[in-house]
């Protein structure tokens, strides 16, 4: 009798939605990882075309220098909470027209985005996530216009 019922048990599917959730379990959490990972890659992105953008609006006035772009293009990353590496370098474009040639300052703001969540994970599946450039260019043109 012991020995039919040792069968039965061994044949019973007691326990095996709970196996079924630990072998899927890190995959789903590896998956919300990276759905958390990107959209912060996302939310990122966007900040640093904004702070590109702010730094041109800068650029243009009269009378101010690279210095006061940088200062402005770090004072939006800080407001915006990213404090990581950054570079910015300012440019001035002739642009030419059929009314004429202008000028327009051209800002690129290079941040390197540090992965959250996935940096930490990925060791454990043999792959690795490090820092992934963001590059975002801004282009407006001055009101003062070049001699033809």
């Amino acid at each position: 009798m012991a020995a039919v019922m040792r069968r039965l048990w061994l044949r019973s599917a007691h326990g095996a939605e709970l196996i079924e959730f630990i072998i899927v379990f890190p995959i789903l959490m590896l998956l919300l990882a990276g759905i958390f990972d990107f959209g912060m890659l996302l939310r990122n992105y966007e900040v640093v075309t904004n702070a590109a953008r702010e730094g041109a609006r800068v650029a243009i006035l009269d009378g101010y220098a690279a210095a006061d772009v940088d200062a402005r293009v770090n004072q939006y990353l800080q407001s915006a909470g990213l404090a990581g590496s950054h570079s910015v370098a300012v440019a001035t474009v002739p642009i030419t027209t059929g009314a004429g040639t202008m000028t327009a300052r051209s800002v690129t703001l290079n941040y390197f985005y540090q992965f959250v969540t996935l940096s930490g994970i990925a060791p454990f599946f043999g792959g690795s996530f490090g820092s992934l450039p963001l590059r975002a260019v801004s282009v407006m043109r001055t009101e003062t216009q070049i001699a033809p």
